[in-house]
């Protein structure tokens, strides 16, 4: 039987919808991931300082726009181990940041990213393809990435509490969803994986309680009735 959370098959993955992916997540959130990304990244407030920025498992880039605004003369760092992510990213890196931009092709568990080095770390919708052990491996390396005082924010799809939401949301996603990849995105079998995961990843309160037992302050988040639930807080100084 796969292992849906080994690397090599998450990589493989997010290869292979690397071309639809930011329209799927448009769609798989009724539209509400532009507004999530932008709720979810004001936690991290705004500065005008030369901040080291990261945003980590960062896809196709859609929340390069929103941290620029917020960030303008900071120093950006993406990263993703999607081959394919970051190919079809580039344009958009360099159309953003300029040449105020590292770009990294690299497993953010392994990443070798250097000590207290980042101001701000954040990351859209990529949580769920974690396991348990993949989740304390991701806390252990924001703590130790951060900055004394560095934030963080994460947000991630999620099944609501609310049983009649819950049922309603399954369903399109797991089965509506993709109807939409057979017809206009790609292989099919693709996206019901990306109701798997979500299923098996509830929400993102075992994420906070993850993060604190690895010495971060910690604050949980739910959107739009926990269609989506998040993380934010700081690396203590």
């Amino acid at each position: 039987m796969k292992n849906i959370y080994e690397p090599e098959y998450v990589k493989q993955l997010f290869n292979q919808m690397s071309s639809s992916y930011e329209r799927v997540n448009y769609i798989t959130s009724f539209g509400f991931s532009i507004r999530w990304r932008k709720q979810f990244l004001n936690k991290l407030g705004k500065s005008a300082e030369k901040l080291n920025v990261l945003d980590i498992m960062s896809g196709l880039g859609e929340n390069w726009v929103h941290l620029k605004t917020n960030f303008p003369n900071a120093c950006f760092t993406v990263l993703d181990f999607s081959e394919q992510m970051i190919i079809n990213s580039k344009l958009k890196a360099n159309r953003v940041f300029g040449n105020n931009t590292e770009i990294m092709c690299a497993n953010v568990l392994q990443s070798g990213l250097p000590d207290n080095n980042y101001d701000i770390v954040s990351c859209a919708f990529g949580l769920k393809t974690f396991n348990e052990e993949q989740f304390n491996l991701l806390a252990k390396e924001i703590n130790r990435i951060l900055k004394p005082g560095g934030k963080f924010t994460f947000v991630e799809v999620s099944t609501p509490d609310n049983k009649i939401l819950s049922f309603f949301y399954s369903f399109y996603v797991g089965k509506v969803i993709p109807i939409f990849g057979k017809v206009f995105l790609g292989n099919p079998e693709d996206y019901k994986m990306l109701w798997i995961y979500t299923s098996n990843f509830k929400n993102s309160k075992k994420i906070k309680t993850i993060f604190e037992s690895h010495g971060l302050n910690v604050n949980y988040s739910d959107y739009f009735f926990g269609c989506a639930s998040g993380i934010n807080g700081n690396k203590y100084k």
